[in-house]
């Protein structure tokens, strides 16, 4: 890493493997998420409200192929030469019967201007006959597997009903990884009870995974949520960052990254009609720039801290 990149970002990452712009766009595949239907627990992680990630053209009563048809519709307007990635995001979309998964994947591979998949899904739910699948579509197209890792500490995963513990998503990434297919973890920064040194640390143990992209989202308390029940009966618990606060956070923990890991994002915007907390008044890219700013000024860049 240069100092003067400051850190790997998605663009420059896309840029290397495609010669065309490319946007992701999202799915709602009609999943849902064994922490739900009772098969490990009920009621899902106790943040989580899959609709503040869901588009508008991104609902179940639409096929696959027509939310791609009208994501592009989106997208295209601003860039008409553009290429997608469909990006199954909602719930667990790797749960579910061999068949089911395959048909809808090639389903969305047959769209007109799709050259690849970004899968979105859970640790826990990745069996071998499904990985040699992908192994092999990852020969034909771009395929990227995306954990939800959300805390290295089993506490904090058992606490926010997560149904499986760090050892099962680094057991999932390295088997992901060894297939030959890149991954991606995501992280929820601001968790109850996760201060600044236990998320240093957490860094350090991403690093130490065959990860190959990163997305940090702050902690977001958003209607209709357990957490948000719990904030209110309990909000001396939580810890809800400035946004200047989370700047100086996001920048310590890319200290302590890989040098080479692919940093997707550091924020996530919900809906203000949902959001509780915290409500910071900033879209993605004006955040982004108050981190590279603050970056310039620190001297910091990704991995300045990093032992490998």
């Amino acid at each position: 890493m240069y100092k003067e990149m400051l850190y790997n970002d998605l663009s420059g990452f896309l840029t290397c493997r495609f010669p065309y712009k490319v946007q992701k766009i999202s799915i709602n595949a009609g999943f849902t998420c064994p922490n739900r239907d009772g098969s490990i627990g009920y009621g899902g992680c106790t943040y989580c409200n899959n609709q503040t990630f869901n588009p508008a053209y991104c609902h179940t009563d639409k096929s696959v192929t027509r939310q791609l048809e009208e994501g592009k519709l989106f997208f295209a307007r601003k860039y008409p030469e553009m290429k997608f990635l469909a990006y199954f995001q909602a719930y667990t979309n790797t749960y579910g019967e061999l068949e089911e998964l395959k048909r809808k994947y090639e389903e969305a591979l047959t769209v007109s201007d799709v050259v690849g998949l970004v899968i979105g899904t859970r640790p826990d739910c990745m069996p071998d006959d499904l990985l040699d699948y992908l192994e092999e579509l990852n020969q034909q197209t771009f395929v990227l597997v995306e954990y939800g890792i959300e805390s290295t500490d089993d506490n904090t995963l058992k606490r926010i009903n997560r149904g499986h513990t760090f050892a099962d998503a680094a057991n999932a990434i390295r088997r992901t990884a060894a297939r030959g297919i890149p991954v991606g973890g995501h992280v929820i920064l601001g968790l109850p009870g996760e201060e600044k040194d236990m998320l240093i640390k957490q860094a350090e143990l991403l690093s130490q995974l065959p990860l190959t992209t990163l997305k940090l989202h702050q902690l977001q308390l958003i209607k209709g949520t357990r957490m948000a029940g719990e904030f209110e009966k309990a909000p001396e618990t939580f810890h809800l960052y400035t946004a200047d606060e989370y700047i100086d956070l996001v920048i310590d923990y890319v200290e302590h990254l890989r040098p080479d890991l692919v940093l997707e994002r550091f924020v996530s915007q919900s809906p203000k009609e949902l959001l509780i907390a915290p409500d910071w008044g900033l879209k993605n890219y004006e955040f982004t720039d108050k981190v590279k700013k603050r970056m310039r000024e620190r001297n910091a860049w990704q991995g300045k801290y990093y032992k490998s």
